[in-house]
């Protein structure tokens, strides 16, 4: 899927062309209109017959994404945003293991890019006590709490299209994988991980977020959609609602950092609203209380007000440690040590 990722594109086809599996079809989405965008994937397609380009309107990720699902042919189906790129071993390595496992989908760690620096960090969001073997839900439901990551898996197209995993399909919302990637987590009966990073996600795009009302409340759509899916699906809702709930209230307040000031209280009425809803009806459960803030939960649903004082200074204090982090850092993860200094990356270890 692309829009409005001509400074980036470039970069990103070339690491897709580069591509170790050179048996793969490349599929580009874009939004139809004859711009710089347009013409540098029109020079890309007379280059190389892998290429198909889709040139027409679609109003949101999600409608561009489920385009590119349903008209790919290979076994095994990616996704790559126009501003993100991959390292040339990706879908190789994950491919093998796909057909080493028969797998559903494999999930990869994921690079976190800044321009700025032409520096990529590892996530570690994958652990190495997830290599190795096949799992699901229902033999790990934590897996549900990994950070959504479409772009740095593959998913089994036969999988995709049995189980019409799709995005959602709203015009000019955002986070449209947060669901996908739930109910196709949650579906699977077959999923690997690997510990390596391979695609590096760009956190630096002006173009990436917005400050219009429907992105700002876009995440409640994609938690509505969960909910949905949980309720017609029991078995699944029995082993993932508590992961469902602590991913919510996480992405909830995260989104609250996100969106500009005038959203922000509107927004904390249906957060509120939506967690001392579940609350009244015992589906809070002590497990949930476990693995979040109790203190500030008993604010949310009781006290919005010192809810949100405690919010700002919290966020003001991220805000302050970020910028201190751009000069001097150390990350430490289960897979990575990486030491930045003066914005450069001085020191960086695979564990």
């Amino acid at each position: 899927p692309a829009y409005k990722s001509e400074k980036y594109i470039k970069q990103c086809l070339d690491s897709v062309l580069s591509q170790s599996l050179s048996d793969i079809e490349i599929i580009i989405i874009d939004e139809g209109k004859i711009d710089e965008q347009r013409t540098i994937i029109d020079n890309y397609e007379q280059k190389d017959s892998r290429i198909k380009t889709i040139h027409e309107y679609n109003g949101c990720y999600g409608i561009a994404v489920n385009k590119g699902i349903n008209i790919a042919q290979g076994e095994y189906i990616g996704i790559v945003e126009a501003d993100d790129f991959i390292d040339k071993d990706m879908y190789k390595n994950l491919y093998e293991l796909a057909k080493k496992y028969d797998a559903d989908i494999v999930k990869s760690d994921f690079f976190i890019y800044h321009s700025e620096t032409n520096q990529s960090r590892k996530a570690g969001v994958i652990k190495k006590s997830l290599e190795g073997k096949i799992t699901n839900i229902f033999q790990n439901s934590s897996i549900l709490r990994i950070i959504p990551s479409i772009w740095s898996a593959i998913y089994k197209r036969e999988f995709l299209l049995n189980n019409d995993i799709k995005c959602t399909e709203k015009q000019n919302g955002c986070f449209q994988d947060t669901a996908f990637v739930f109910k196709a987590i949650s579906l699977a009966q077959k999923i690997v991980f690997t510990s390596k990073a391979y695609l590096h996600y760009r956190t630096d795009n002006e173009n990436s977020t917005s400050n219009s009302k429907n992105k700002a409340f876009a995440i409640i759509d994609e938690y509505e959609g969960i909910t949905n899916f949980l309720n017609i699906n029991p078995q699944i809702k029995a082993v993932a609602l508590n992961e469902k709930l602590i991913n919510q209230y996480n992405a909830y307040k995260w989104n609250m950092q996100r969106i500009a000031e005038n959203y922000q209280e509107e927004f904390l009425n249906k957060f509120s609203e939506e967690f001392k809803t579940l609350y009244e009806k015992n589906e809070i459960s002590p497990k949930f209380l476990k693995k979040i803030n109790k203190k500030e939960f008993k604010l949310l649903i009781n006290n919005k007000e010192k809810f949100f004082n405690y919010f700002r200074k919290e966020s003001e204090n991220k805000k302050n440690k970020n910028n201190r982090q751009k000069y001097f850092s150390i990350h430490i993860n289960s897979s990575r040590i990486d030491i930045v200094l003066f914005k450069k990356q001085i020191l960086a270890i695979d564990l």
